[in-house]
């Protein structure tokens, strides 16, 4: 799967930002710097979550509201506002 792949390859990418963060702090960077490396590993996770929401909405959630199910709807729905709740307390 390349959707599979392209998130393994980003998910590399954030881990090796990640380490490089926590030298930073090791070695005492200035904060403001530390700060903006933050930032970009939250942009970059959030890309990653994007495509994985994608991902679940074009399959599980389409699969659910297409079939005869309606709990299995039910549940899609309540999951997927559920995300939108929490990116909206954060």
């Amino acid at each position: 799967m390349e959707e599979r792949q392209e998130i393994l390859r980003r998910m590399k990418s954030i881990e090796g930002h990640v380490a490089g963060i926590s030298r930073m702090v090791r070695k005492d960077a200035y904060c403001i710097d530390v700060v903006h490396q933050l930032q970009a590993v939250q942009g970059a996770v959030q890309q990653v979550s994007g495509i994985i929401l994608g991902q679940h909405l074009r399959h599980c959630v389409a699969d659910a509201l297409e079939g005869r199910d309606p709990e299995k709807k039910e549940e899609m729905i309540g999951e997927i506002l559920n995300v939108f709740k929490a990116n909206s307390r954060g």
